[in-house]
């Protein structure tokens, strides 16, 4: 997985076509497309649906959790049908996914879409890994895993600017034409690859498969549904109590539990000499955990990101899909360039400095921003954040990836591979429901407190408006439900007036939050490792040749 540092007996590397790189590069950017997609289409799903925000952002959520929960299981199902030949399998599903998106009749058909689509992902993610090493020896595998770092940025970019166009001109849908198109060519150009037949002698650790899979289902339920059925207390929107607690922290703890169960199930496997469904050995270092570690924290940060602005944009403040796209530009373009660039840094400073340094831009540029922002995200401190914000993002998540893989030898690359798929997009789809949670949380106690304390809103015009289901709505949306009720014109000023302004301070408290737990990640990144990539031996078997 590093450079190869044993080489043929002359010294030199043979050097393959980068052909076979294009069809895994496009099939990052497939999955990565989709997913920035998602956020720029929450505006025109809410609308075309007629659900709230948070049920849309469910698509979002419901690909993080099928990625998570089956990344590890497609792994072994990759080493056991072959990597080339389950890989275009998966494509072709995820073709289909995307004309369910396009046709989708209602949001239930669109969260559908997504669940497949996240499925098949949970084959591609590890295949990436596995085909670059299959495909790929010394600096060309290197500058391959890089790519992947690129090509998930460049994603972000193309996704927040070619969606939020079609989004604006056309409508949602026609943004999924194009994650069509990549599938179908990425399907095309893997026959380029080169790959194994499979190994029949494979057994999948079933009771290993159901441990994660639960576990990532509980926890990805039980965060998402923190604001919903309640963050300690059961609220009527529960399915049902357990003694009067809410389900949500329920899940969460059944969870983590089932996680821990994982670790230990499969940590006795190996101590049997019998196969695990991962092997452990790739996070064996207090380092490896520690890279473990900060790729799920910013991950969830980027999401959290990805899903607070565009709401805020879109559904707030009523702009288009390509007001979202221009506001967003500063950060994904950031994120592209760095991801691409970061990696010159290597040979100078090792992964602890880079990683800290990571983590104090993150959080200066959340601090920064938490007091700057406004209704104008066109402004030159907004743009700013958001650069230096993307600045650390796209560092930090090409650095803790190569941690791992410089860490691990070529035969577990799909292992790397599973590892990296469920830690993101476990990290993705908690941020995305924390965020969801949270803004919403803070927004019910921020109306509250202001409503009360109006003086031109009284308490008969509050009787008369369902305030335990408050939720992010336009300002059109909320002079719909006021003139259902008795309230004069000045009172429904006073009432737009009043939820402009507690928005807005909910963002910036969020905002503040998450530089919070940007700077508690500072922790982990101190304890990457402090050797340079150049210093670390090749941690694959050297290859034994005939005379």
């Amino acid at each position: 997985m590093t450079a190869d540092t044993v080489g043929t007996a002359q010294g030199a590397e043979q050097k393959t076509s980068w052909l076979p790189m294009v069809s895994l590069f496009l099939a990052q950017v497939l999955m990565s497309f989709n997913v920035a997609a998602l956020p720029i289409s929450l505006g025109g799903m809410v609308e075309d649906f007629g659900v709230p925000p948070t049920i849309a952002s469910s698509t979002i959520v419901v690909y993080g959790l099928a990625v998570a929960a089956l990344v590890m299981t497609g792994a072994k199902l990759g080493q056991l049908i072959g990597w080339v030949l389950i890989f275009r399998v998966v494509v072709a599903l995820f073709a289909g996914s995307s004309l369910m998106m396009i046709f989708s009749p209602t949001v239930a058909w669109a969260i559908a879409g997504q669940a497949v689509a996240g499925a098949a992902a949970a084959i591609i993610v590890p295949a990436l890994v596995a085909l670059i090493a299959e495909n790929y020896r010394g600096r060309q595998q290197a500058t391959a895993v890089g790519a992947l770092g690129s090509a998930r940025a460049i994603s972000g970019v193309s996704a927040f600017l070619i969606g939020g166009t079609l989004g604006t001109l056309v409508g949602w849908r026609p943004v999924f034409f194009i994650v069509l198109g990549i599938a179908v060519a990425v399907f095309a150009l893997s026959f380029t690859l080169r790959g194994d037949r499979g190994d029949a002698s494979i057994r999948i650790d079933l009771v290993a498969a159901v441990l994660i899979g639960a576990a990532v289902v509980m926890l990805t339920l039980g965060f998402n549904n923190l604001n919903t059925w309640g963050a300690t207390t059961a609220s009527e929107g529960a399915p049902f109590s357990v003694f009067g607690l809410s389900p949500a922290p329920v899940l969460i703890v059944i969870g983590i539990m089932l996680g821990q169960a994982f670790f230990l199930w499969t940590r006795r496997r190996m101590r049997l000499g019998k196969v695990p469904l991962i092997d452990l050995s790739v996070i064996d270092s207090p380092r490896e955990r520690a890279a473990v570690y900060a790729m799920f924290i910013v991950v969830a940060l980027e999401a959290c990101v990805n899903f607070s602005i565009p709401l805020y944009i879109q559904i707030v403040q009523g702009r288009t899909p390509f007001d979202t796209s221009l506001a967003m530009m500063p950060f994904n373009l950031t994120v592209f360039v760095t991801a691409t660039l970061v990696v010159r840094f290597y040979k100078k400073y090792p992964p602890r400095v880079i990683g800290v340094f990571g983590f104090v831009l993150t959080t200066a540029a959340l601090c920064w921003l938490a007091f700057v922002v406004n209704n104008n995200w066109e402004t030159l401190p907004t743009i700013l954040g958001l650069f230096v914000f993307g600045v650390g993002q796209g560092a930090l998540v090409t650095l803790v990836f190569n941690v791992l893989v410089t860490a691990a030898p070529t035969k577990l690359a799909g292992d790397v591979g599973s590892l990296r798929g469920t830690t993101q997009n476990l990290a993705s789809a908690v941020g995305t429901a924390v965020a969801g949670a949270l803004l919403v949380s803070l927004l019910g106690l921020s109306v509250g407190r202001a409503v009360v304390e109006h003086p031109e809103i009284p308490p008969s015009l509050v009787a008369q408006v369902n305030m335990d289901n408050v939720n992010f709505i336009s300002n059109d949306e909320l002079r719909s439900v006021l003139e259902q009720t008795d309230a004069t014109e000045a009172q429904v000023d006073a009432a737009v007036a009043v939820n402009e302004e507690v928005r807005l301070r909910t963002l910036k408290l969020g905002l503040l939050l998450l530089a919070g737990i940007s700077a508690l990640a500072i922790i982990p990144a101190s304890r990457l490792p402090r050797y340079k990539p150049e210093e670390i031996p090749d941690p694959s078997p050297p290859k034994v040749t005939n005379p």
